[in-house]
């Protein structure tokens, strides 16, 4: 009887396995054929598909502090910036141009800056992280703009030239080695952090996310846990800043921004929170409908985007891929 139970038991845990590994190849194949479709469809529009890339690397950031550990903040642009100057003060001042070294840096720029951010924030609670955050963010760009010899101040960072990918694919005028570049570094980037999220580590942090004090109680270090998270956080933010640094070639006090803090959390809440794959959507829908907005309507596509965002809010409270996902249920419960 017990061999029977057992059997009964493993056959649910072997079989688990399996399933999310096959979602996570078809997400992953996904990924790839619409940033293929991107490169066709958009041929002379590769900087704004670099850009949203790089950004989406900052939205998943914010995700795993945000999504998966329920820490409140507005202050991530703070991480992204200190990537993209730490790439470029790299670049322009230490001569180190070769674009896998500079992102290496931006990772350890976001780091440390997750690091010391983090430490800060965790400090409060509820409204008090975000007024603390909000504090790091504008303490980051102050520091920024003081600190000229290196950053350039106002002006920001100019002239970073980095070298050929493997001394073959130059960094071209109309931003093809970029976007492949891009590509590339948000796929395995997605990739880690989607073993990172299924990881017990990964669970940790929904757990704190639910109920943090029961987690204290079994004796799981709390702040320790979500500080581990936010420094894993720089570095993926970090790593979308100096994707930006290269791609640009500039580096300004625009990656430092409050503007770019808040605009970062309402992608993620558009495409819904707790989800990588939110992440992304809410990324792209976002950048793409506020780019073809502006364009066509330059003196009331703010108006229009601000209604947009109250609709999803209002209407698909899950953000766009969290209510997709509850209609397929609806639809295949239906279906029984």
């Amino acid at each position: 009887m017990a061999a029977v139970e057992h059997t009964s038991i493993a056959k649910p845990v072997q079989s688990a396995r399996p399933n999310w590994l096959a979602r996570d190849l078809i997400g992953v194949a996904v990924i790839l054929a619409v940033a293929v479709l991107g490169y066709f469809l958009f041929p002379n529009n590769l900087a704004l598909l670099t850009r949203i890339l790089a950004i989406a690397l900052l939205v998943l950031s914010i995700d795993l502090v945000t999504g998966f550990c329920g820490v409140a903040t507005l202050g991530h642009a703070a991480l992204f910036g200190a990537g993209a100057y730490a790439a470029g003060i790299a670049a322009v001042h230490w001569g180190i141009t070769d674009p896998f070294l500079m992102i290496v840096i931006g990772a350890v720029g976001g780091a440390v800056a997750g690091l010391v951010s983090g430490a800060v924030i965790l400090r409060g609670h509820g409204l008090a992280q975000l007024v603390l955050s909000i504090a790091v963010v504008h303490l980051f760009h102050e520091a920024a703009n003081k600190a000229s010899t290196y950053t350039g101040g106002s002006d920001g960072l100019a002239g970073i030239s980095p070298d050929p990918i493997f001394g073959m694919f130059g960094f071209d005028l109309w931003g093809r080695t970029a976007y492949g570049f891009a590509v590339a570094l948000l796929v395995i980037v997605f990739v880690l952090l989607r073993l990172l999220t299924r990881s017990p580590f990964g669970m940790l942090c929904r757990g704190i996310k639910e109920d943090p004090i029961r987690v204290r109680a079994m004796g799981a270090s709390v702040h320790g846990t979500l500080l581990k998270m936010y420094v894993i956080s720089g570095v993926v933010a970090g790593i979308g800043g100096a994707l930006n640094a290269i791609s640009t070639q500039v580096v300004g006090l625009d990656s430092l921004s409050f503007t770019l803090s808040a605009e970062s959390l309402v992608m993620l809440v558009l495409g819904g929170t707790g989800s990588l794959y939110g992440a992304l959507i809410g990324t792209v829908s976002f950048m793409w409908f506020e780019d073809f907005v502006s364009a066509a309507n330059p003196f009331h596509w703010l108006t229009i985007v601000g209604a947009l965002l109250i609709a999803v809010v209002l209407f698909a409270p899950r953000g766009l891929y969290g209510s997709a996902q509850l209609l397929l249920e609806r639809f295949r419960g239906a279906g029984k």
